[in-house]
């Protein structure tokens, strides 16, 4: 599973945006079906901005789903087609 740990840049936005679309490109072209990032558990800040990234029009396209691991809050899941 291909995996995306936003801890060390979690204070600068625009690496926060570049990591996470360039992640999702990478990923949907390895034929990977699910990869996941990592927020944190935290305030839920950084949780919530990955989410909203997430469903952005342009970058719905990218992926069939995306949900909070269950078992992890810290966690998000990102299955593709």
């Amino acid at each position: 599973m291909l995996s995306l740990d936003l801890h060390p840049i979690f204070r600068n936005n625009r690496d926060i945006d570049l990591a996470m679309r360039q992640f999702l490109v990478t990923s949907a072209a390895s034929g990977a079906s699910v990869a996941e990032i990592i927020p944190g558990k935290g305030s839920g800040q950084l949780h919530t901005r990955v989410l909203r990234f997430l469903d952005q029009k342009h970058i719905r396209k990218l992926y069939a789903r995306r949900e909070t691991d269950p078992a992890n809050p810290g966690r998000v899941l990102v299955y593709f087609r």
